[in-house]
């Protein structure tokens, strides 16, 4: 679109269905080169990736030429057919269904980049379950209990 400038920044967290620890250290460096290739092919770009077996983080620059649902669709949709072709797990790989999407000033990047890359040092105090509680909270995002990723069984 002629004279339209944006400058919108997203971090997108989700999560593997039961948050199963299926993201193994083998190819998880992959995954993140993959997820990162959808998301540059839809013309976003990454500023970081990362996550943990059970979890990824997404900070993007995200360009208003498409919907965020829709890009976490292709995200997910995409990336889990690519991890069931390449026969990366034993079981079948689905993400969980939902996301956050939580967006950032250009004053706050520095912060969340690091705080996406250091997501290992990050989980080694807390939970992911408290994690995103504290995202929603600090976000000022409306939810009901029910509805949060769980700890897994």
């Amino acid at each position: 679109m002629a004279n339209t400038y944006t400058e919108l920044h997203v971090q997108l967290v989700f999560a593997v269905k039961f948050r199963q620890a299926l993201i193994l250290p083998e190819w998880e460096v992959e995954l993140h080169k993959y997820i990162t290739g959808i998301v540059q092919n839809r013309g976003h770009q990454v500023l970081a990736i990362n996550g943990m077996p059970d979890h990824m983080h997404v900070l993007l620059g995200w360009r208003p030429n498409q919907s965020i649902s829709s890009l976490m669709m292709d995200v997910k949709g995409c990336s889990s057919s690519w991890i069931n072709d390449q026969k990366m797990t034993k079981v079948k790989f689905r993400w969980q269904e939902g996301y956050g999407a939580f967006s950032y000033t250009r004053q706050e990047l520095p912060r969340v980049k690091n705080y996406v890359l250091n997501q290992k040092e990050h989980h080694r105090k807390t939970t992911f379950v408290h994690e995103y509680r504290e995202l929603l909270i600090e976000h000022g995002v409306k939810f009901d209990e029910k509805y949060i990723f769980s700890e897994p069984m």
